[in-house]
């Protein structure tokens, strides 16, 4: 981990100023929830898509079985697996847990303690697409790393706990995010997404998904709604509504019968 040599310089002055406003000055919020920001230096990006291919021509000529990043990706690596896993526990101690205990706390942002690293791709004989998912985290970091190609945008579609991922979309939660170079977008792993397909061309992206074994633990024992859900929210808010309305016909009613 060599951060004058991995980030751009914004991100970087950023991270060691460690303040809230610091943060919000490098970042946009182009959807609630979704933090968009420049973050790798291209030369980086080029050194990592690199390593990856000389990863991936090793696997073939050797006819050796990697595990691929999840199931629904078939192309791509798991980093943890060769080599790279005291970096990216770095990068998630040192660059995203700082950011996440200010924008994602109330879902263990302050508390990451393990991620699972990989690159997926997409283009011709690679991927095309991915299909509407959530992700087995609490934050997720997506950086696109490369490489020429057009389409593959993400599609966001509003943050759901477990009793609501299948739940309608309201127009307010409806978000389409297109890839750049070095680019990050950080997001609750339960903002439900997908990918659009690539249509031309190849692009690899790096995933984070970070996770916090405190949050996950003390979701064993909540029994009120999450507050990061936005259908559990929408619940609360009718119910609150109906509340009113049922004590104000109450109210005009006794008014009427002493009038």
């Amino acid at each position: 981990m060599n951060p004058t040599k991995f980030f751009v310089p914004a991100f970087l002055k950023a991270i060691n100023d460690n303040t809230e406003q610091s943060f919000r000055n490098i970042v946009s919020e182009p959807s609630p929830g979704i933090f968009v920001f420049e973050m790798l230096q291209k030369d980086f990006c080029e050194a990592l898509l690199e390593e990856i291919e000389n990863f991936e021509k090793w696997v073939t000529e050797a006819k050796f079985r990697i595990m691929r990043p999840n199931t629904m990706n078939k192309y791509g690596a798991v980093l943890d697996d060769f080599g790279f896993e005291t970096m990216l526990d770095k990068l998630m101690e040192g660059f995203i847990r700082p950011l996440s205990r200010v924008f994602f706390a109330e879902v263990g942002g302050s508390t990451l303690d393990s991620h699972h690293g990989f690159v997926v791709e997409y283009g011709q004989d690679r991927d095309v697409d991915l299909g509407f998912h959530v992700d087995d985290s609490e934050v997720t970091l997506n950086v696109c790393l490369g490489k020429q190609f057009s389409g593959g945008e993400l599609f966001f579609r509003g943050t759901r706990c477990e009793k609501h991922v299948n739940t309608g979309t309201q127009s307010e939660e409806i978000f389409d995010y297109s890839h750049a170079p070095g680019q990050a977008v950080l997001h609750r792993g339960r903002h439900r997404h997908g990918s659009r397909a690539t249509t031309s061309g190849h692009r690899i992206n790096l995933l984070l998904w970070c996770r916090s074994s405190v949050f996950r633990e003390m979701k064993r024992y909540q029994k009120d709604f999450p507050s990061w859900c936005g259908e559990c929210n929408r619940e609360k808010k009718e119910r609150q509504r109906s509340s009113i309305a049922t004590r104000l016909d109450i109210f005009r009613r006794e008014s009427e019968s002493t009038a």
